[in-house]
């Protein structure tokens, strides 16, 4: 940016690590790949292996160094000791003070000679004596280092030699390990003998760097084989998974009805042994898959055919049915009775008929919606009206609650005006004679028509069943409106043709709900606009529908939309 002749820098803002989506995707990746997650498993063990192995290889390498170290320290001052003490005692004895001082010198001297440390203290042992040589302490050499029990220890054992580990300082300031090992010198006196600590340093750093090298190297190597391990692994995990990857990409293709999809064969290993096998049942599925096919194409064109056949006789009898329920009053009661019970049952067989005609085109698949905009509250209502005798039959009063669907929408109006009646006629049979309620209502995406019966209700058995062709809840329950059993079957296919659904509520002494819903327009169906289960199975209140008083047809409702 600019501004009065200057460019103005503009900070550029990080945008934060988005850590939930990063883990989200390791997780899903975790579930989902065979090969991640066994490569994330193989690593981590060798990982661990590699670890546990390079710190227990750590510390025996670092015991073996210090302990080496130790002993060559030792024996190096156990022998600059030995000739020290030789050297005191080839000495003459001296009562000169200035003689003894120059022998305390020099042995020192031949201390640092014979032995690679530098860091050296003799300490008088017993009260100061203007005879006797003075304490003597190298430049380097750090008192503090000394420890109380170390002196105690080699002044009540004149023959051991003794030693600790301590912290010796360096030129840089810094402390570095070291050992002090203390030993008894014997000094020729005038009056006898004096004896004198020896306490020699050995610095160990050259011991600390080697076992520093050793265990960056153990590190090194150690990290080397967790990445050539890895990559071995992703190699044959990639041998191995490649074709399983393959398997289970051909059994989904296989599952989504492409038959004709087979596995390669190369080889004669267990992957071969598994694909040959996946290709003959491949094979298999899909031989059966092809007779049932074939024997449903001809199950359908033997309804299709015999359904066509039976149009032409059928059509006789009715009109003969028709013509001789037309004349009962003349017959005897009998015969009356036997020609209502015939012109009742080919009412039935013809309708039987129209509906196998109807299952067998979508069993074909040879069904075509014929689209007209239609108001569905207002088919609703028309439906109610058609089949308010029947209802008043059975005692059933009808509501028709419209809050919303008066907008015309894209529909099958003859399939969808079946399905209501079929769902109405449900409700009015199994409605033991109380209040039925139809509601329709809509959004911007669907448009919803339910149908709630309060009668006696179905099992969870029989509601996974409904839809079953020839299926009833009750087998020895008498159809009292002259049903053939796929009425329910066809609306599920009619709705589903509008790419719509059909569901059912129901329970024992509660009644039944049924669900229908159709898209607007050819939008995809996500929700409905009226709930499943029934309001006043949730706390609501049929009163507030008026259910309690005689229910007029009627439309209520706020303003159509």
């Amino acid at each position: 940016m600019t501004g009065a002749g200057r460019t103005i820098p503009v900070s550029r803002v990080r945008r934060p690590i988005d850590w939930r989506g990063l883990r989200d995707r390791v997780s899903t990746l975790w579930r989902r790949s065979l090969r991640f997650r066994t490569i994330v498993i193989a690593v981590a063990l060798t990982a661990t292996t590699i670890l546990v192995t390079c710190v227990a290889m750590a510390l025996v390498i670092q015991n073996e160094l210090f302990t080496a170290r130790k002993d060559q320290v030792l024996l190096e001052a156990q022998r600059a000791t030995a000739a020290a003490q030789a050297t005191l005692d080839a000495a003459v004895d001296s009562t000169d003070p200035a003689a003894a001082q120059t022998l305390m010198n020099g042995i020192a001297t031949r201390l640092s000679q014979q032995s690679s440390s530098d860091l050296i203290a003799l300490y008088r042992i017993g009260p100061p004596s203007p005879l006797a040589p003075q304490p003597f302490i190298s430049p380097s050499f750090d008192s503090r280092i000394v420890t109380d029990a170390l002196r105690t220890q080699v002044q009540s054992n004149p023959d051991l030699q003794w030693w600790q580990s301590v912290a010796l300082p360096s030129d840089t300031g810094r402390e570095v390990p070291g050992i002090l090992v203390g030993h008894q010198l014997r000094f020729p006196a005038q009056d006898g003998v004096d004896y004198y600590e020896l306490y020699m340093g050995y610095d160990l750093t050259s011991a600390s760097q080697t076992l520093a090298f050793v265990q960056v190297l153990l590190w090194v190597v150690g990290l080397v084989l967790v990445v050539l391990i890895g990559a071995i692994a992703w190699v044959v995990l990639r041998s191995v998974t490649t074709p399983i990857a393959d398997a289970a990409e051909t059994s989904a293709k296989l599952a989504a009805g492409d038959l004709g999809v087979r596995l390669p064969v190369r080889g004669e290993d267990e992957l071969a042994t598994l694909n040959r096998s996946f290709n003959a049942m491949a094979d298999s599925i899909e031989s059966q898959i092809k007779e049932l096919a074939d024997l449903s194409l001809v199950q359908q064109r033997f309804v299709s055919d015999v359904s066509h056949e039976l149009r032409t006789p059928l059509t006789t009898i009715r009109l003969a049915a028709d013509m001789i329920n037309d004349q009962r009053a003349d017959f005897e009661p009998t015969t009356a009775r036997a020609a209502e019970l015939l012109h009742a049952q080919v009412q039935r067989f013809e309708l039987l008929l129209t509906d196998l005609l109807e299952i067998s085109r979508y069993d074909a698949g040879s069904v075509q919606l014929e689209l007209e905009p239609t108001s569905m509250a207002h088919l609703a209502e028309d439906v109610i009206a058609s089949m308010e005798q029947l209802a008043h039959q059975h005692g059933s009063d009808v509501r028709l609650v419209a809050p919303g669907g008066y907008t015309p929408v894209d529909m099958d109006g003859r399939r969808v005006r079946r399905i209501v009646r079929n769902l109405l006629g449900n409700a009015i049979e199994h409605g033991e004679g109380r209040p039925i309620v139809v509601t329709v209502d809509s959004d911007r995406d669907a448009v919803a028509l339910s149908v709630r019966d309060f009668g006696m209700g179905m099992r969870a058995d029989d509601v996974e069943r409904v839809f079953d062709r020839f299926w009833r809840a009750d087998p020895s329950r008498v159809r009292t409106i002259g049903g053939t059993g796929l009425g329910l079957s066809i609306a599920l296919g009619d709705a589903r043709l509008h790419g719509g659904t059909l569901s059912v509520w129901s329970e024992l002494g509660h009644g039944s709900n049924f669900l229908l819903t159709l898209p607007r327009d050819g939008r995809p169906l996500g929700g409905s606009p009226l709930r499943l289960v029934p309001e006043d199975e949730q706390g609501g209140a049929l009163e507030a529908l008026g259910l309690t008083q005689p229910i007029s047809l009627g439309r209520t409702g706020r303003t159509p939309s």
